[in-house]
């Protein structure tokens, strides 16, 4: 079995019209060669910005699950499936914020929109993996960690078998 899932989210769309307003901002103030350069300055970070977080990849590479956000591939994270502890379907708070985020207390969260995520204990750290298809990734980890469905996860694939016959 392997995974490879991509999630596309919407948030990078905010970025482009503020870009527009910002060449039209160094355009008016073409003779303020500061205004002009730290506006540009502005504009380029907010296209890589939204360039490093237009979507969010998450695949299985053999011994580790790999988490890259992306097309610009700046950020990526490897977990071994040997330092996986524990999988479990949950949901993110708010308070973890979308992006790349540690907060005390609640661990890694790697997300991109939406609040469905797997949660896994890594080492006795939480991680938080952010994803469309959360149901799926969970599937997939606790089948390539080793973890056995849990009671409800057993109860909803024997409701699907009983519907299909």
């Amino acid at each position: 079995m392997s995974y490879d899932h991509t999630q596309k989210a919407p948030l990078h769309l905010i970025f482009y019209p503020i870009v527009v307003i910002l060449l039209v901002l160094a355009w008016i103030g073409r003779d303020q060669q500061p205004v002009v350069l730290c506006t540009l300055g502005v504009a380029l970070t907010l296209v890589l910005v939204a360039l490093m977080f237009k979507q969010l990849t998450v695949r299985d590479e053999g011994e580790c699950l790999a988490i890259r956000y992306g097309p610009l591939p700046v950020f990526r994270k490897l977990i071994l499936y040997s330092d996986m502890s524990s999988v479990e379907s949950g949901r993110s708070a708010v308070i973890d914020g979308w992006g790349i985020h540690w907060i005390p207390g609640r661990g890694f969260t790697y997300n991109l929109w939406g609040f469905d995520c797997a949660i896994l204990m890594v080492k006795g750290r939480i991680i938080r993996v952010g994803s469309d298809d959360a149901e799926n990734l969970v599937a997939f980890l606790r089948e390539k960690v080793g973890h056995p469905p849990t009671a409800e996860q057993a109860e909803t694939e024997v409701d699907a078998s009983d519907d299909r016959t």
